[in-house]
């Protein structure tokens, strides 16, 4: 007995499909040969640039860069440490300043406003700024006695990037329609379950693009945690540029960053494309 309800693609999507493949090739192409010819074009005007000789010999020396690569990895560890304890102290943050900013209730008024200030007046100010200010401010008031400043330059990304990240998560809370709190509560649910099961959930789905770029973001101002004499990365390079005169070192540290970043910028790129995909398959025929 044949079962009846085996679903079939249609003729119209085959071919759909069949010219969407063809493109996607043919724009591969296209991307690679463009790609080829700018990487040519730059490396002959470099090579025919009067001063390339010494450029490449200040920024790009094999001798420098293997002498550097030690220091600058062992200090790139710093920033790891730091990264990992500033996304769960943004999140945590980040997350409770985004909920006092959405929640009616009159007893949390004060709090309200408090979060409103703290977000406005933190994405207001420059980070390097608000670096200074924890590094030199903290301190100065000798509460603490001497206190690390890899601590001092976590504190400070994660006061200055949680304000970011509420913001977010506000808006993406904002976002879903309140049709959805509505069906919830009729089911029964309470309003911490509502916000827990439901809003929650749809919330991150449709921020979590943004948040990866932030966190993305995060990633690269960790290294100015080295202007509070922090040995990271980059103040590991800056040592080495000190002992050699050569300015190699820096680009070790530029190429650690940039090997650290790029497997989250594709996980990015790729599950934002994936939401696109999701939204467009309502449309088949």
């Amino acid at each position: 007995m044949n079962d009846c309800t085996t679903v079939t693609t249609s003729d119209i999507e085959l071919e759909r499909q069949a010219y969407r493949k063809k493109q996607s090739i043919r724009s591969v192409l296209t991307s690679i040969a463009s790609s080829l010819i700018f990487v040519g074009l730059v490396a002959f005007g470099l090579s025919n640039s009067p001063g390339w000789p010494r450029v490449q010999e200040s920024f790009f020396s094999a001798e420098y860069f293997a002498q550097a690569w030690p220091q600058v990895l062992d200090g790139l560890m710093l920033n790891l440490r730091v990264l990992v304890v500033a996304v769960i102290g943004v999140a945590v943050l980040g997350g409770a300043l985004a909920l006092i900013r959405i929640t009616t209730s009159a007893v949390m008024f004060p709090l309200r406003v408090v979060a409103r200030f703290y977000t406005t007046v933190m994405r207001g100010i420059p980070m390097l700024v608000v670096l200074y200010l924890i590094g030199f401010g903290i301190p100065g008031l000798g509460l603490f006695g001497r206190v690390d400043p890899a601590i001092l330059g976590t504190v400070a990304v994660v006061m200055s990037y949680s304000a970011y990240i509420a913001e977010v998560l506000r808006a993406g809370f904002q976002d879903v329609h309140p049709s959805q709190r509505a069906s919830a509560r009729s089911l029964g649910l309470t309003s911490g379950q509502t916000m827990r099961l439901v809003i929650i959930p749809q919330a991150l789905r449709k921020i979590a693009p943004a948040l990866m770029n932030d966190f993305i973001s995060m990633q690269k101002d960790v290294g100015l945690i080295s202007t509070l004499g922090a040995v990271d990365a980059v103040r590991a390079a800056q040592i080495a540029v000190a002992k050699t005169y050569n300015f190699t070192p820096y680009v070790v540290a530029s190429i650690l960053f940039i090997l650290l970043s790029v497997p989250f910028i594709l996980l990015n790129d790729w599950y934002t494309a994936k939401l696109r995909s999701r939204e467009r398959t309502g449309g088949l025929v």
